[in-house]
């Protein structure tokens, strides 16, 4: 099999004949895959630098540059931060952690010094900057992953959002969207099989005709791959486990449960508003 063809066979679970060339880019990006176990080797400081640079390539709203990425080099810190994650140890072996944070901060202070008032402290900005952190941490994934590095973004980092902004002593205006594991990899981890296309591409209009059936196909397919077996099944406690735990029984449980609550409260000491 050409090698499109089986980056996207395993990339949506279905035998995918395509033998069109593809470059070494592309191929970086198809071969994604989450890494949760890394070696002890240590990143290179000019390689380190060259990935931030890459991240700070990517496409920023109006080049405002509205995020800051914060590395974890003392050891000390990095072990407090990783305690704030308790369900990951795997994280504390990473060689490097990265935070990705929207700022604000930065251009409220230039704004100040020119004598401007600041008159978009709404939730556009707040989308902005945080949009401008994904895309830089995506830029670097992708970068990463074409040395060889695994990564892994960590979200959780928001369930202790206000223990985790007082540990990196963030000031006003600048807030955590997501962590970063970084490191070589130990294993070639497993490729999560994403949704179908014809499920997650519109064309023209948004459309979600025989819904239903097309997750059931592709819950059947993931099963048969990939089963999420008894650990990885989401509230146990609450729901039970399951012999069959579907894509869209996993995920239905997971999001029936609130989280991160206090979120908008916490931005709201950080001078964040959404209105």
């Amino acid at each position: 099999m050409a090698v499109l063809g089986q980056l996207l066979s395993e990339r949506y679970g279905l035998s995918t004949r395509m033998s069109e060339k593809i470059n070494q880019t592309v191929q970086t990006i198809l071969r994604h895959r989450s890494c949760r176990n890394y070696k002890r080797d240590e990143i290179p400081d000019n390689i380190l630098r060259i990935l931030l640079a890459c991240a700070q390539s990517a496409p920023t709203k109006s080049n405002l540059q509205q995020y800051s990425i914060l590395v974890l080099s003392d050891p000390e810190l990095r072990s407090k931060v990783c305690r704030l994650v308790p369900s990951m140890g795997w994280l504390a072996d990473a060689p490097t952690i990265l935070v990705f944070l929207g700022d604000v901060q930065r251009i409220r202070q230039i704004m100040k010094r020119k004598g401007y008032k600041y008159k978009n402290n709404n939730a556009d900005t707040f989308l902005n900057a945080s949009v401008d952190a994904a895309l830089a941490m995506q830029a670097l994934i992708t970068a990463a992953e074409s040395l060889n590095l695994g990564t892994c973004p960590i979200s959780y980092v928001r369930n202790r959002i206000e223990e985790l902004s007082d540990l990196l002593k963030l000031p006003d205006g600048v807030f955590p969207i997501c962590g970063l594991a970084l490191g070589y990899r130990a294993d070639s981890g497993v490729t999560a099989i994403r949704l179908p296309q014809d499920i997650v591409v519109h064309y023209n209009f948004y459309q979600d005709n025989d819904l239903e059936a097309k997750i059931t196909e592709f819950d059947d397919r993931v099963h048969k791959i990939n089963p999420i077996i008894p650990k990885n099944q989401r509230h146990t406690k609450k729901y039970g486990t399951l012999r069959k735990c579907t894509w869209s029984e996993n995920v239905s449980r997971q999001l029936s449960v609130r989280e991160r609550g206090g979120f908008c409260d916490y931005l709201k000491t950080k001078r964040i508003k959404l209105s």
